[in-house]
């Protein structure tokens, strides 16, 4: 059964579940959003949103080193208790967190991070090239949106495709992982480094 895209974000933005499980709740009910709604609670998903609230002062700080040191990875994942803090489950998750921030280096951890002054930067190119390809005005404001949101894909960690998995986001990944573990569970901070990043080539040397 075809479920409507606009239908499974409907009922994501309601209950908190991830794209996949919405739409598979949707096919399950037939299209009917109550039905599904209930399906999701019954599995426990929905829950995952109202967990968002609680507080998380556990966790673990994992890292990752990669192609033979030339890329490093720090990463600080929280929870609510030491014990989900120790689970198996909660410390892979992790140690994806750092594999995709290693593969993907974004930029920033969410949308809500990036700069006003960036967005309206990047506003400004986008308008501008559509209007040299001849776009009417009345869609450009849609092109416009449109490509933000790869930007966010592209740029910011929690809307980025999983690398393990790419019908899930890292966002959902995480509101899954909420849901199963019955806490709370933040992406707090990220680092990454990688050998010779914003040096000059010409002047970066100690040595004359």
């Amino acid at each position: 059964m075809h479920i409507d895209a606009k239908v499974v974000k409907a009922l994501r933005e309601k209950t908190g579940a991830g794209m996949m499980d919405c739409k598979k709740a949707l096919q399950e009910a037939g299209g009917n959003e109550e039905k599904a709604v209930d399906i999701l609670r019954e599995k426990g998903l929905s829950a995952a949103a109202r967990r968002s609230d609680r507080a998380a002062n556990q966790g673990i700080i994992d890292s990752y080193i990669h192609l033979g040191g030339k890329i490093g990875v720090l990463v600080e994942v929280n929870c609510e208790t030491d014990f989900v803090a120790r689970n198996d489950e909660f410390r892979e998750f992790v140690r994806n967190i750092c594999l995709q921030v290693a593969a993907t280096n974004p930029v920033y951890l969410n949308k809500e991070e990036v700069p006003e002054k960036i967005l309206e930067k990047e506003r400004q190119i986008i308008k501008a090239q559509a209007l040299n390809d001849g776009k009417p005005e009345k869609v450009i404001e849609k092109i416009v949106d449109g490509r933000l949101e790869k930007y966010y894909r592209e740029n910011c960690l929690m809307e980025q495709a999983f690398i393990k998995d790419e019908d899930i986001n890292i966002k959902e990944l995480l509101t899954n992982l909420m849901a199963r573990i019955g806490e709370n569970i933040v992406i707090r901070r990220f680092s990454r480094f990688e050998i010779g990043e914003g040096l000059d080539p010409d002047t970066s040397s100690c040595c004359g």
